[in-house]
């Protein structure tokens, strides 16, 4: 298939134009659809749902129009079209950190059919250069870790890898097996709230926290932090894994009511069966009210030892920052 020869500035090119939220958004879902169908979760379906949804509604593609630089929506980016039909496309959406605004690349995606022309470089190099024209140079995007010819584009672009992350499920069941081990499992002790926080810092590191928001304040001991949670009526959960008087690992439950909801805590030298202990026992405890439960972790070291608690991953993406 021949290539394209794509100018300097690729938003000069007749073919590459601004996404328009009046009339692409079902395009654009369609297409999303085709080039990730077989890689889809839930998740990605109800937000294709959403976006076609969104398309058809007329009073929200108005405020959507006049609403894109403000709100953390993929109410913006780039399109590629061929006689009439949108072949490819690039989302930008903006968030804020810090009195600081970042740019997220999302939904790069070619129709199977016009792939190996350049039309994916061309969508994103136009994206960076749209976050530069807003003064913005905090851009990211992710990619599924198996899929190397995305990465290395991205990498030529200028784009480093920051984190590289697996989302994780599996049923709740009140008979999920016991780990036999000299591990035991308690309720968190007040005194280990420091350590168990310098692991989350770690874990769920603030150079993401413009997109995920972690939010650790209801973990915290004493009196205050109990009545505040018994007056919103969330229920926190929280377990230890303790050898020989020692906090091996942490597990916390927090029911924010939208993705991960199980934060693991571990340090550098933790056994990663303490993790798989404890993953059992949010398995069994949690029952009574959810069907599944969720994690997000960084990918390596603790894969083997969540597997063997029976969750099953469901993607790897590589975070990466523009240079």
């Amino acid at each position: 298939m021949a290539s394209i020869t794509i100018p300097a500035r690729a938003k000069a090119h007749p073919h590459l134009r601004p996404l328009n939220v009046l009339r692409d958004l079902s395009a654009v879902a369609d297409l999303i659809e085709i080039c990730f169908s077989s890689t889809m979760d839930s998740d990605g379906r109800q937000y294709l749902q959403d976006m076609r949804r969104a398309g058809k509604d007329n009073s929200f593609t108005r405020w959507a129009n006049r609403a894109i630089e403000t709100t953390s929506l993929p109410l913006s980016g780039y399109v590629w079209e061929e006689n009439g039909r949108i072949v490819g496309n690039s989302s930008l959406i903006p968030f804020k950190h810090k009195k600081q605004r970042v740019y997220l690349i999302a939904n790069i995606a070619v129709h199977p059919d016009f792939r190996r022309k350049g039309i994916a470089r061309a969508l994103t190099e136009r994206s960076i250069e749209h976050a530069r024209e807003k003064k913005v140079n905090d851009i990211w995007l992710h990619v599924r870790n198996d899929n190397p010819g995305a990465i290395d584009l991205y990498t030529q672009l200028g784009f480093v890898e920051r984190a590289c992350r697996t989302s994780w499920q599996a049923y709740t069941d009140p008979h999920a097996p016991t780990s036999v081990t000299d591990i035991s499992v308690t309720g968190r002790n007040p005194s280990d709230w420091q350590a168990q926080l310098d692991w989350l810092s770690r874990l769920y590191p603030d150079a993401l926290a413009w997109h995920r928001n972690w939010d650790f304040n209801p973990l915290k001991p004493g009196l205050w932090n109990w009545l505040y949670l018994l007056f919103v009526d969330m229920n926190v959960h929280q377990w230890t894994a303790v050898r020989k008087g020692t906090m091996e690992a942490a597990l916390s439950w927090i029911p924010y009511g939208r993705g991960e909801a199980l934060f693991a805590a571990t340090g550098e030298g933790s056994d990663p069966a303490a993790l798989t202990t404890l993953l059992l026992q949010a398995r069994r405890d949690l029952a009574h009210s959810y069907s599944s439960i969720a994690l997000e972790f960084p990918s390596g070291t603790f894969d083997e030892a969540i597997s063997a608690a029976g969750f099953k991953s469901v993607r790897t993406l590589i975070w990466m920052q523009a240079t």
